[in-house]
């Protein structure tokens, strides 16, 4: 199938769809703005990529020609555009016919919240799209908001690679116990909630006994110097280390130390809960807040905990409940796992895409 894929090529997420759709024997045409060129060697040489001329926001705009142009010299069977704002825009100025328009979280939940333009540009775009693609359930119904429309909406799960997103079956017990958070330090995911819910479950137990107990978080962002402040502050400095940034590959190992996956997030910030997922494949009970993609993803009370957005006291309580627990957090992490390799194996989640590819050719 020839598919002209119309996304931003920095994005790991678009990088991830067009490297496994052109596994599976799809001729894979990547155009993107070329303020979003990809990082070297991150998109596999099966596809082809093409940078429009312009960048910026006025690229959505001002590279509607030179879109329409690739369109026409190429020969595509589906055309699939990835964030109903901006990429959405475009492919509606250039009169792309027949696409699948892929929505985002930020597409739905923050762009028509910000001005009564956007909203108007985004229920336009959705109008167009011939066919909605979803990562999930919540944001399906999120963006029926602005649909006038029954329009149908397929939910197409933003997986993990099961193989590579395991538990570790060779770890040893070393004496440390670790909790653990991979997110970028931004105020939306609420890590400064998860330090204090960590600091709050250490000021109720033994001095001794925490000097073995860890809070691991991976990440970068303009908040780092704030959380560390934070956690010296709450005198608890030597028990949280603030690991850096690490690129997607090493993930799994860094999940693989971890005992328990914490998540702060506050309102609309997560359309699916990859994080969790990937913790859940690993093994890891979770605790995370309740926000709409997580509650979709974590099955409350069975393969962790949902707590209340910003209630570092309840996240404390369960941070202890599942310390003291080790058959609990053993069960969870099956349990996890399990819905893991059900819902979100990525192979099944690409070759689902790839099926709806296939049925909005056959409607042409």
């Amino acid at each position: 199938m020839r598919v002209l894929f119309l996304s931003a090529a920095n994005s790991i997420h678009t990088v991830r769809w067009v490297n496994a759709l052109s596994e599976l024997g799809n001729e894979i045409t990547l155009v993107s703005q070329r303020d979003h060129k990809a990082l070297k060697s991150s998109v596999s040489r099966k596809v082809k990529i093409i940078y429009l001329p312009f960048g910026g926001g006025k690229g959505y705009y001002l590279n509607a020609i030179a879109l329409r142009s690739i369109y026409k010299k190429g020969t595509f069977d589906i055309i699939n555009v990835h964030y109903a704002s901006g990429y959405g825009t475009l492919a509606r100025i250039a009169k792309l016919p027949n696409i699948l328009l892929s929505v985002w979280g930020s597409d739905v939940y923050d762009f028509p919240y910000e001005s009564k333009l956007k909203e108007t540009i985004l229920r336009k775009n959705l109008k167009y799209a011939s066919a909605i693609a979803s990562t999930s359930h919540c944001m399906a119904k999120q963006t029926r908001k602005f649909l006038k429309s029954g329009k149908e909406i397929w939910v197409t799960p933003f997986g993990v690679d099961i193989n590579r997103f395991c538990p570790d079956s060779n770890k040893k017990e070393n004496g440390k116990f670790v909790f653990g958070i991979i997110k970028t330090l931004s105020s939306k995911y609420g890590i400064d909630t998860v330090i204090q819910a960590f600091a709050a479950f250490l000021d109720k137990g033994d001095e001794k006994e925490k000097e073995n107990i860890y809070l691991e978080i991976y990440g970068k962002g303009e908040l780092l110097e704030k959380l560390k402040d934070l956690a010296r502050n709450l005198k608890i400095e030597k028990q949280v280390l603030f690991k850096g940034y690490i690129p997607n590959e090493k993930v799994p190992e860094a999940l693989q130390r971890m005992d328990v996956f914490l998540l702060g997030s506050r309102l609309n910030s997560e359309s699916f809960g990859v994080a969790a997922v990937e913790a859940m494949a690993c093994g890891l009970p979770v605790i995370a807040t309740k926000v709409d993609g997580f509650k979709e993803v974590v099955k409350d009370g069975i393969t962790g905990f949902l707590v209340d957005i910003d209630d570092a006291d309840e996240m404390g309580k369960y941070i202890n409940v599942l310390y003291q627990d080790k058959g609990l957090r053993h069960q969870m992490g099956i349990k996890g796992r399990e819905r893991a390799e059900k819902l979100y194996k990525w192979e099944e989640n690409v070759t689902l895409m790839e099926s709806i590819y296939d049925e909005m050719r056959c409607k042409r």
